[in-house]
């Protein structure tokens, strides 16, 4: 478990697989889902159910595996009643990580997911300071090879501030963002649409002025995440034409009907084979899945590299 086998891929402008959504994939092994974190307690409730997704996904052929941290942000336990469990739950969930990792043949680095969800956009800056910089740190302590900050859904101010805090952790920092369309003249847009068709689409500015912008103070690989399939394509052009470092996708399959997860049938691992390919032509070089992407899709992309 480390982060050079990752850092020689891409130095090398080889091909990284990242893991698949956990809390999709957790529903359908029938793990606890919590009406307020969503898969959020499974390291509590489910451990054995949260080893073996990770275990799943190693097995599809990825290099990296992220910790079930998304929904176990301060501001989330705070707003849920669960602060006094923040600690305790975040590194159980670092531990079934890195014991999958262990578990494995081959060096698999753990990523350690610090998000933005719960009400961040409502907060001020100082309170957002505070929460991103506890569960940064909680993660980092925990032994994680590297941290993605899943800012997905969160306006520029949130990402910016995400990643200042990030700037004072001693590891890799991988930056997710998403975007939406924009219908009305088909521009790419920072913002949020899980699904063209089921989702409204929120817009926080031009995707490639946001990228631009993150891109003067975060250096590491930036990664579409959390977006329709059929648009991740072109935000790969787009971050490569508007930041000097590494390039990925994670997109969606299906839409979020709290509590669950509503994935779309028609994906097929072919189909998401396909995509892939084109986002590594236009320069990705770090592909896996968010939600509704599990071990078929994520086994059928591990051929890539």
């Amino acid at each position: 478990m480390s982060y050079s086998y990752v850092k020689n891929k891409l130095d090398s402008n080889g091909i990284v697989i990242l893991d698949g959504g956990n809390g999709g994939e957790l529903e359908k092994v029938g793990a606890k889902m919590d009406k307020d974190l969503w898969c959020g307690k499974c390291a509590i409730d489910d451990p054995e159910k949260l080893l073996k997704v990770h275990e799943n996904y190693i097995n599809s052929g990825v290099d990296v595996i992220t910790t079930n941290t998304y929904a176990t942000t301060p501001i989330s336990m705070k707003e849920y009643g669960y602060e006094n469990f923040t600690n305790e739950w975040n590194k159980k969930s670092v531990e079934i990580a890195i014991e999958a990792a262990n578990n494995s043949n081959r060096e698999i680095a753990v990523a350690g997911s610090v998000s933005t969800s719960g009400s961040w956009d409502r907060l001020e800056i100082d309170q957002l300071k505070q929460g991103f910089i506890e569960h940064l740190t909680i993660l980092s302590d925990a032994g994680v090879d590297l941290i993605i900050l899943e800012a997905m859904t969160s306006k520029n101010a949130t990402v910016e501030t995400i990643i200042e805090c990030s700037a004072k952790i001693n590891l890799p920092v991988w930056l997710s963002i998403s975007c939406a369309l924009n219908e009305k003249d088909k521009k790419l847009m920072h913002g949020y649409q899980e699904n063209l068709e089921n989702c409204e689409a929120k817009f926080y500015d031009n995707f490639e002025k946001s990228i631009s912008d993150f891109s003067k103070n975060h250096q590491g690989p930036i990664l579409v995440a959390h977006s329709d399939i059929r648009i991740t394509s072109d935000a790969i052009k787009k971050i490569k034409k508007n930041h000097k470092g590494v390039a990925g996708a994670y997109p969606n399959n299906g839409y979020f009907e709290k509590p669950m997860w509503k994935s779309i049938d028609n994906v097929s691992p072919s189909y998401y084979q396909d995509q892939a390919k084109s986002w590594i032509l236009n320069g990705a070089q770090i592909i896996g899945g968010c939600c509704g992407v599990g071990p078929d899709l994520i086994k059928a992309i591990s051929k890539l590299k």
